[in-house]
């Protein structure tokens, strides 16, 4: 049975499309052949040929091995070092966590004055709501 690949997003593509072509370049300017490296990472000379010209099937092992062999492994390490969107989330989310609780009251009716508009309603928490049960799964044939 065939190995099913997911689709790759356009933008990634021409991400790994991009890494393969600086691995090639990093194979190259050490003055490996194919042959050599696919012996060092310990693969077939195919699948290096899949790794640089950025077939998204490669796996991240062969990739990781490749880099090793290449003398680039300390690259791997500076990859989501820096993740500043969660720290944020985190950070937000602890700000909710540690604010004080509100009470609930009843909203009272405003007079309306004819020339402006009325105050926006302030947003009372929703009542939670339990969620559904988990449908059963069908077995596969």
């Amino acid at each position: 049975m065939a190995k099913r690949i997911p689709p790759t997003h356009p933008r990634v593509q021409r991400q790994i499309e991009a890494l393969s072509l600086r691995l090639r370049a990093a194979r190259m300017r050490r003055s490996m052949t194919q042959e050599v490296m696919a012996e060092r990472v310990g693969v077939s000379v195919p699948t290096i040929a899949k790794l640089e010209n950025g077939d998204p099937s490669t796996s991240l092992a062969t990739v990781l091995r490749a880099l090793t062999v290449l003398g680039l492994a300390g690259d791997i390490d500076l990859i989501a070092a820096q993740d500043t969107l969660g720290r944020e989330l985190q950070d937000n989310a602890l700000r909710r966590t540690n604010a004080p609780p509100r009470t609930r009251t009843t909203p009272t009716p405003w007079p309306t004055p004819i020339a402006q508009t009325p105050p926006a309603p302030t947003l009372l928490p929703t009542p939670s709501v339990p969620p559904k049960p988990p449908r059963p799964r069908k077995p596969k044939p």
